[in-house]
């Protein structure tokens, strides 16, 4: 299968239009439609259904997306090991949330090309199920996330846990009722769960977000409060420019490291685990 039909279907599913794909891809809106047309008759089946409003997925179309995303991460992946510049014996795939990155990956790494200077690292930001997914379809070796899931085939192992604590850009007590400019941090299904069983009549937050970056950068610009973790929130804490809110409860979340139980290169994935844990516990929270 031609891997330009696959990035041509994979464009026009994201803008949703022939026209932008083919500006996007820098090919005419005919050679978008001809690469579209060879694919579907490749398939045996329609994957947009075209409309005066542009296009959407079929359900053979929806059905195709995760394989053609797989397909064209797989090219990719392939094209960077066949291209490795002359010295590097192999390449590593590593997976993490972003905000795991300053605390744990950004530490490890270093760590890792002094132990392996001959092997080319490949780094993949997403959230916990995309990462999931690309290590059953083998195109990571190892990732850190906070949400994984129980799939045959794959370890995970608790890595590290943080600490999130309710602040607030005034000082405040949780007995003095609830904040009424809490900004509600997703910080994913174990933390609403234990949120909605400490505040059961907590009322619903003007402003939910699901990054805690933008989380926090709100409230330091407008004020207000929510939870962030403790190792992220204490230099404000030691400016006062953020306070702890006394008696709130503190949550935990930790986060997780997942890789093959037979991977390809068992030697490499076992140095890169012992790294990781390595840096997990020198970052472990006082």
């Amino acid at each position: 299968m031609n891997i330009e039909h696959i990035r041509t279907f994979l464009e026009i599913a994201t803008t949703g239009n022939f026209n932008v794909a083919a500006d996007h891809l820098n090919v005419t809106q005919s050679t978008v439609s001809a690469r579209i047309k060879a694919l579907e008759e490749r398939l045996d089946q329609p994957v947009f259904l075209r409309g005066r409003n542009g296009v959407e997925l079929t359900a053979a179309g929806h059905h195709f997306h995760r394989h053609a995303v797989t397909m064209l991460r797989a090219w990719e992946q392939g094209r960077q090991i066949v291209s490795l510049p002359e010295g590097f014996q192999g390449m590593l795939g590593v997976g993490t949330q972003v905000s795991l990155w300053e605390r744990l990956i950004a530490h490890w790494l270093p760590w890792m090309r002094a132990q392996a200077p001959d092997v080319a690292l490949r780094l993949q930001s997403d959230y916990s199920e995309s990462l999931m997914r690309q290590l059953s379809d083998g195109l990571l070796d190892v990732a850190v996330m906070y949400s994984p899931r129980a799939t045959p085939g794959l370890e995970i192992r608790k890595l590290l846990e943080e600490r999130l604590v309710l602040v607030s850009t005034r000082r405040r007590k949780m007995n003095a009722g609830w904040p009424e400019d809490y900004v509600f941090v997703d910080w994913g299904p174990e933390f609403h769960s234990a949120h909605s069983e400490s505040f059961p009549h907590a009322p619903s937050s003007a402003v939910s977000v699901g990054l805690g970056a933008i989380g926090l950068q709100y409230i330091l610009v407008n004020g207000g409060s929510g939870y962030f973790p403790l190792r992220v929130v204490r230099p404000y804490l030691a400016e006062r420019r953020l306070f702890r809110v006394a008696k709130a409860p503190v949550f935990q979340r930790p986060a997780y490291l997942v890789y093959p139980t037979q991977p390809p290169d068992e030697d490499l994935v076992a140095l890169a685990v012992r790294g990781l844990i390595h840096v997990a516990a020198m970052e472990k929270e006082r």
